[in-house]
């Protein structure tokens, strides 16, 4: 059984986070974020190559001895709090968690090799499934001929960015080269610009096989990509909140600052509680990911902290934005405003990796609470 979980941060977190943040006050403003989703290339590559290769973000979650920085999920649950404060357009949760993740499920020379490579950030992975899928997500898109992939996947995220997809087959885990023969990516449109989603057709192409059995090292990286991503809505959420109070504080009318009505003192108020209790869910989560073993009571602990954070964290996300747009009035509605840019990626976030309602489902199946 797993020890009681310790929510706080610690000096090394808060040190990190101060790092990161700095980081992306100097090179990912609101306003550099605004104008790079107007093009083609919504995604910041010069960010990435800052956070992945000088920092070494994208090697948090790898064993020092495979070419990582040999940290724990709780440290990049800070790294997803400021990139969700920021809404970062690079592809860290689908690169550095949920595709690293997924390689530290494989125990073949290929695997390790892979991942060293994506751990030091040069290399770009991406798991191909759609964004929606949750850990319980089956593999019916792609099938495989001995090596060779056909199918099609779509919604993928990141996959523009994407050096390798990791395609899962019910014949086993594949890599396979973005630039190789018989792979096309083709852009779709996205709700949330600043994680644009993609389709990925696999026509005969070459694959190379990471491991034989491809659900558990895909459950694995899904549950840990829908506990971190809690992290990313946290931070959404936090910096929705810090910035309608401080608006309304600067904003007058009547004579008075428009934060000193009673109405919006409690709307303020609750929000600032549901913040409260999703920072509790995401550390929780965080922890227990951290924290997990092969010990079949810690997993089933592990699933139940998951399934109870992204549960209570999405909701809260999508109505700290929904609040931060009409708190913001008339300025908040206009395009040069950010809002709009965290309210998108906070609804694209409450469908990723399982919706609300299914994590829902989840915890009542392990608390054996099932429907009649």
């Amino acid at each position: 059984m797993s020890t009681q979980p310790d929510l706080l941060y610690s000096e090394e977190e808060e040190a990190l986070r101060s790092a990161v943040r700095d980081l992306l006050a100097d090179h990912c403003g609101a306003a550099a974020v605004l104008a790079r989703v107007e093009t083609d290339e919504p995604h910041d590559r010069a960010l990435w190559k800052n956070l992945a290769e000088s920092m070494g973000l994208a090697g948090l979650l790898v064993p020092e001895e495979r070419g990582g920085q040999g940290a724990s999920h709780r440290e990049a649950a800070v790294v997803l709090e400021e990139l969700g404060r920021a809404v970062a357009p690079v592809p860290y949760l689908t690169s550095a968690v949920i595709a690293t993740e997924a390689l530290l499920g494989c125990d073949t020379e290929e695997a390790r090799t892979l991942l060293a490579s994506l751990a030091s950030g040069r290399t770009v992975g991406a798991l191909a499934v759609p964004l929606s899928a949750g850990p319980g997500h089956g593999f019916r898109d792609v099938t495989a001929a001995g090596e060779e992939l056909t199918g099609r996947v779509t919604a993928v995220a990141d996959a523009a960015v994407a050096d390798v997809f990791l395609v899962p087959t019910r014949s086993g885990l594949f890599a396979v080269d973005a630039t190789a023969d018989g792979v096309s990516v083709e852009a779709q449109i996205s709700f949330d610009r600043t994680r644009p989603l993609a389709a990925v057709t696999f026509t005969g192409a070459a694959g190379r096989l990471l491991t034989g059995d491809a659900a558990p090292a895909v459950r694995r990286a899904l549950r840990a990509g829908a506990g971190l991503l809690v992290s990313e809505q946290l931070g959404l959420a936090d910096w929705l909140l810090t910035e309608t109070v401080r608006y309304t504080r600067e904003r007058n009318q009547f004579n008075r600052p428009v934060g000193s009505f009673q109405a919006l003192k409690h709307r303020l108020a609750q929000l600032w509680l549901e913040v409260v209790n999703t920072r509790a869910v995401a550390r929780n989560a965080a922890d227990a990911l951290a924290t997990d073993s092969d010990d079949s009571d810690d997993s089933a602990e592990t699933d139940t902290a998951v399934a109870v954070a992204q549960a209570y964290a999405a909701p809260v996300a999508v109505r700290a934005a929904e609040e931060a747009l009409q708190l913001h009035g008339g300025i908040g509605m206009t395009w040069e405003h950010p809002i709009h840019l965290y309210l998108k990626r906070a609804k694209a976030d409450s469908i990723a990796l399982g919706t609300a309602g299914r994590h829902r489902e989840e915890l009542a199946e392990l608390a054996d609470l099932r429907a009649p």
